[in-house]
């Protein structure tokens, strides 16, 4: 077994526990009554995070498709 890292891996699991710890004593200490207005930033960048990133505007291939003007018989006047 190699301890390094094995106590690099403790120290990862620490700091992730560590950050769930904080995050937990914050959302304790804003229930304190209903907010109005925006969330924080610290919450909004969290939940951001586990959020897939969205796209914007239309879904390809909605609108705006080009026309076929191959089959259409143009008279020339």
């Amino acid at each position: 077994m190699d301890v390094t890292k094995i106590l690099a891996e403790l120290k990862t699991e620490r700091a992730q526990l560590e950050e769930a710890i904080v995050t937990l004593e914050r959302l304790v200490r804003g229930q304190q009554g209903k907010r109005r207005g925006r969330p924080p930033a610290w919450l909004t960048a969290t939940a951001a995070a586990v959020d897939a990133p969205r796209r914007r505007g239309r879904p390809p291939g909605s609108k705006n498709k080009p026309k076929d003007l191959g089959d259409k018989d143009v008279a020339v006047a």
